[in-house]
């Protein structure tokens, strides 16, 4: 068990680092070859960082492990709501500016329910996992298309900023994309690996261990993001990683799993997981857009409780593999 073990740490530790650098390199590229600044914080940064959980959910439906890839994905839209968003809140409240993360959270609510009616049937077919691909290619030509008229949008100006901070040559970005790319699939392979034979060692569900220790993992490239954008005071570009990232994970994680081996999806999916993943969803976008003349903030209070449902969630979860449950 040891290997195994020493395998998973390896693997996170790798995937992050490989994950950074794959991002820092596409952004970089798509800057030197032209693309606006709006677009590349809404599809390059913001998907880019659901790189790791494209990788290893991908691989782990390949070699019969698709729970592993949906824990991952629902795994890791909850860990950016609760722990990522919540703890940045915590540290420094948000103000929310940008028109296209108010447009985006809609979207990323009807696909989380149209999720649910996916999963009613208890699997997620090769038919349901291309309809979320080709919702998710949708997205992308919707996005592209508005990203050319709203350039003046604050989260612009944030990837702007961002991208400043760290300038690169095309050769450099070129070099460090194929580079990160690279990694992330050598990385994917050992964390897969290490997940799989722990969890049947401990007589666990792939889905339980996708759900904790490989979700938390694969969602650090987006908090090390978010920390950054931060302390830079880019409040958009945080809150646009996390519905970016989640829209990606529900449509083009889960999307391709499924068409790569149909996902076999147990009551307590629905019941559990895509409950609280869909009740922190809304209480984000509540929290984000505003209500009752409010301008989009989400506070120190709000991102407590947002962390604490997290926190609680994870606890209810290691409560379970300690009780030797299998759910």
């Amino acid at each position: 068990m040891m290997l195994p073990a020493v395998a998973l740490v390896a693997g996170l530790v790798l995937l992050v680092w490989s994950a950074e650098r794959f991002v820092d390199g596409a952004a970089a590229t798509s800057r030197r070859l032209g693309l606006s600044p709006l677009l590349i914080g809404m599809l390059v940064i913001g998907f880019g960082t659901s790189a790791p959980e494209l990788m290893v959910s991908a691989l782990a439906a390949g070699q019969g492990n698709p729970g592993l890839a949906l824990g991952n994905a629902y795994g890791s839209n909850i860990a950016n709501i609760g722990l990522i968003l919540g703890l940045v809140a915590l540290i420094s409240p948000l103000a929310v500016h940008s028109g296209v993360i108010r447009r985006e959270l809609p979207v990323l609510g009807a696909v989380t329910l149209l999720s649910a009616l996916l999963m009613w049937g208890g699997v997620i077919g090769r038919w349901e996992g291309g309809l979320l691909l080709a919702l998710l290619a949708g997205f992308i030509g919707v996005s592209i298309f508005q990203a050319r008229r709203d350039k003046a949008d604050p989260l612009a100006a944030d990837t702007e900023e961002s991208l400043a901070v760290h300038p690169m040559s095309l050769r450099a970005g070129l070099a460090w994309t194929g580079i990160g790319l690279v990694l992330l699939v050598v990385s994917s392979r050992i964390l897969v690996w290490g997940a799989v034979a722990i969890a049947q060692g401990f007589g666990v569900s792939d889905l339980i261990i996708g759900l904790t220790v490989v979700a938390v993992g694969t969602s650090l490239p987006e908090l090390a993001s978010s920390i950054s954008a931060l302390r830079r005071r880019e409040h958009d570009l945080v809150l646009g990683n996390v519905v970016g990232s989640n829209l990606f994970n529900t449509l083009g994680v889960v999307g391709l799993a499924a068409v790569i081996t149909p996902i076999q999806v147990g009551a307590e999916v629905l019941l559990r997981d895509w409950s609280l993943m869909t009740a922190m969803t809304a209480m984000m976008a509540v929290f984000a857009m505003g209500w009752r003349g409010r301008q989009g903030r989400i506070n120190r209070l709000e991102g407590a409780v947002l962390l604490t449902m997290f926190v609680a969630y994870t606890g209810w979860l290691v409560n379970l593999v300690l009780q030797g449950g299998n759910a």
